[in-house]
């Protein structure tokens, strides 16, 4: 499995060292330096069975900026959406574990991580 992590922020180093005590094999990638492609945005979105809107930070001065709140939430929009989050990488919400069964979640509750751990 792998986790989308910002090093700074505290869900995601909560999320880790869950992964850790239960002895989890994956791979970290820190999104905001490897910045995942709007091909790999789009695997993650099916996988996670959300919208990009869904996974959206929109209290980020980013979000704010671009009128994010604005933009339509629909299909017609949706590779807009996209394209906000592969060029702005801050706005992606964080953590996302793509499990090894294809599925992925968004980890920001311990619930969530066990969740991940169970589709290994």
């Amino acid at each position: 499995m792998e986790i989308w992590i910002n090093p700074a922020c505290s869900k995601c180093r909560s999320a880790v060292g869950l992964l850790d005590a239960e002895g989890a094999e994956y791979t970290v990638r820190r999104y905001l330096e490897d910045v995942p492609s709007e091909d790999e945005i789009r695997d993650v979105l099916d996988r996670l069975g959300l919208e990009p809107w869904d996974i959206t930070r929109t209290q980020e001065a980013a979000a704010k900026e671009l009128g994010l709140k604005e933009w339509a939430r629909d299909d017609s929009s949706r590779d807009r959406w996209i394209a906000a989050l592969a060029e702005h990488p801050k706005l992606i919400q964080r953590p996302i574990i793509t499990a090894d069964d294809g599925s992925a979640v968004v980890a920001r509750t311990e619930d969530a991580v066990r969740d991940a751990l169970a589709r290994k």
